[in-house]
């Protein structure tokens, strides 16, 4: 059963904002299996790994909003800055928009079900809504339009 984690994007304005600045941050990028992926740091391992890589991805709570999600690829263990245990929650690079939900402030990460993530969003017959820039996507959400 697929499993999912959230956790709060400090400082980022929009998901542009917070792409560009992983884009950047290239000390977070390692390698998975041959494959590029972007890593972040995190106090606790997950206990139900297993469930959270059959599958699983890391939303994103961007000002209040769930935002976009990354698939997550891995764990490692790792250090801080400060030379702090942590662990590397591992996530390949593209960042997916969803339907934007509000969620409350909290700490650390959490568990989110599968019956309980927002879909993709993504093109239909009325246009991209991705394309929209993201002022309008956080209005429209909060108005329950999207």
């Amino acid at each position: 059963m697929t499993l999912h984690l959230i956790k709060l994007s400090v400082g980022s304005d929009s998901i542009e904002d917070h792409a560009q600045w992983q884009a950047a941050n290239r000390q977070f990028w390692r390698k998975v299996a041959g494959r590029s992926a972007v890593f972040h740091t995190t106090f606790q391992m997950p206990k139900r790994t297993e469930e959270l890589l059959d599958g699983g991805s890391l939303y994103w709570v961007i000002k209040g909003v769930i935002q976009a999600r990354q698939k997550l690829v891995g764990f490692d263990e790792g250090h801080k800055e400060d030379g702090s245990p942590c662990c590397l929650l591992l996530l390949d690079p593209n960042i997916v928009p969803v339907r934007p939900v509000r969620r409350r402030a909290f700490q650390g990460w959490r568990y989110l079900d599968a019956d309980s993530a927002p879909p993709d969003l993504g093109s239909s017959s009325r246009g991209d809504i991705t394309e929209l820039p993201p002022h309008m996507r956080r209005e429209l959400a909060a108005l329950g339009l999207i």
